[in-house]
């Protein structure tokens, strides 16, 4: 049965109004759907149009789907009663892009750290080899956006814990979780589920899908014990960095020097060597790869300092990597600190030369970096930098970095990320500006 087949004349409920809904609701409108739509946000609602806005599913049982926001927590949410009695009706915007697409090659990345990262190298090496591929998913527009072509199409999806938690169809050839480590557990309660939901992206697969795993990663022992409760059916793969040590010889590009991008790299390998491209091809297409924005993005060079972008960064764990990667830093750092997060600074406590404290809960920065690296509270990133400025004014002959890495989640100043790390980027070229460097 096809999607169009399934879904026409079928009353479907859309709960969250925001890019991913409205995106499926557009797709089910072209399947001949019956749309209901809802969001408990008021404004959300007002904004709108094109889409039958009401809740009357909620007392009526005449739905056959309900499509959730990836944001959206059912233990949480105002009709939390309503979708837990009718979870089983629960699907996702991953189950109908798989549904609609059950003949393309699907490759799937979660993890969490490196994902977007990974799935961009795959993308960089596949088109490089000349194979029709794009990105979507977690990575920015919602994976039910994008314009079919005719071409045969790489799809290489960046998929969330929150995706995968309420996914009952989705499947990949290739699935991987890059590593393991604390992160949403404001959500998922502990660590034990957010590994479990993680898995699910493996146990959705057949006898002829891969699953690729991260050999080193103390939680990948947790997934293979439960692999032990539930039987894997596809073929499993372990990958470590040292996969790739021969290409990193050859590589002439210094975003493939630190601890993160060498472990993506690994498991982009891994993933496009099943399709036979050449090691030239590879080389080609890692000599031209960028970066993406917010990850270890250099925003500044010179003789005497670098400044380093890493707004991505939300939790400790990420902004290790770049405290591992640089030498004499100067670290901007704070915002919401997600739940459990510890900061284990013991191994680059001696690459840190002073932290410079931002955000709304300062307090719990200060507690946990207080014992290992001097530190100032500079409340916001424009006070943090004069901070840092006034600091250096006497430094002659080391070469220094300023590093962005906030440790912690945007939303007590920002937006998200990109707002966060554009501000910093904007700040900083005023700054220099003015200071003619």
């Amino acid at each position: 049965m096809n999607a169009l087949q399934k879904y026409q004349n079928k009353n479907i409920a859309i709960y969250g109004l925001g890019i991913t809904g409205i995106s499926a609701a557009r797709v089910l409108k072209k399947l001949k759907a019956r749309i209901f739509c809802w969001d408990d946000n008021k404004n959300t609602r007002k904004k709108v149009k094109n889409l039958k806005i009401n809740k009357f599913w909620l007392s009526k049982n005449l739905i056959d789907n309900i499509v959730i926001s990836p944001g959206i927590d059912i233990n949480k949410c105002k009709i939390k009663n309503y979708l837990k009695k009718n979870s089983k009706k629960i699907i996702t915007d991953l189950d109908l892009f798989f549904e609609l697409n059950k003949n393309a090659l699907i490759i799937s990345i979660t993890g969490t750290n490196g994902k977007s990262t990974t799935c961009k190298i795959i993308e960089k090496i596949l088109r490089t080899a000349g194979y029709n591929a794009i990105t979507v998913g977690n990575i920015g527009n919602p994976i039910l956006s994008f314009k079919k072509n005719k071409k045969k199409t790489f799809f290489i999806l960046e998929v969330s814990s929150y995706q995968l938690q309420y996914s009952r169809l989705f499947r990949s050839k290739h699935a991987a979780i890059l590593n393991i480590s604390p992160d949403h557990l404001e959500r998922h309660k502990n660590i034990s589920n957010y590994t479990e939901i993680k898995s699910k992206i493996f146990f959705a697969q057949n006898n002829k899908d891969y699953s690729y795993i991260n050999s080193s990663n103390n939680y990948s022992k947790v997934i293979k014990s439960i692999f032990k409760l539930n039987k894997l059916k596809s073929k499993l793969i372990s990958v470590n960095k040292e996969s790739c040590e021969f290409l990193l010889k050859k590589i002439n590009n210094n975003y493939f020097k630190s601890k993160g991008n060498i472990e993506n790299l690994a498991f982009a390998y891994k993933i496009i060597k099943k399709f036979k491209i050449n090691d030239k091809v590879v080389l080609k297409a890692l000599t031209k790869f960028n970066g993406l924005p917010h990850r270890q993005e250099l925003v500044f060079n010179s003789n005497k300092f670098i400044c380093v972008n890493d707004s991505k960064a939300t939790s400790f764990e990420a902004s290790l990597q770049s405290l591992s990667n640089y030498k004499r830093i100067y670290w901007i750092l704070g915002g919401l600190p997600k739940k459990n997060d510890r900061f284990h600074l013991k191994d680059v406590s001696k690459n840190v030369v002073k932290a410079y404290v931002i955000g709304k809960k300062t307090n719990f920065f200060v507690k946990n970096i207080k014992n290992h690296i001097p530190y100032k509270k500079s409340h916001n990133i424009k006070t943090a930098i004069s901070d840092i400025l006034k600091d250096v004014r006497k430094i002659k002959d080391t070469k220094f970095t300023v590093l962005f890495s906030p440790a912690a989640a945007s939303y007590d100043q920002f937006k998200n990320f990109e707002d966060r790390g554009n501000y910093f980027k904007k700040i900083v070229k005023r700054i220099l500006t003015k200071l003619n460097v």
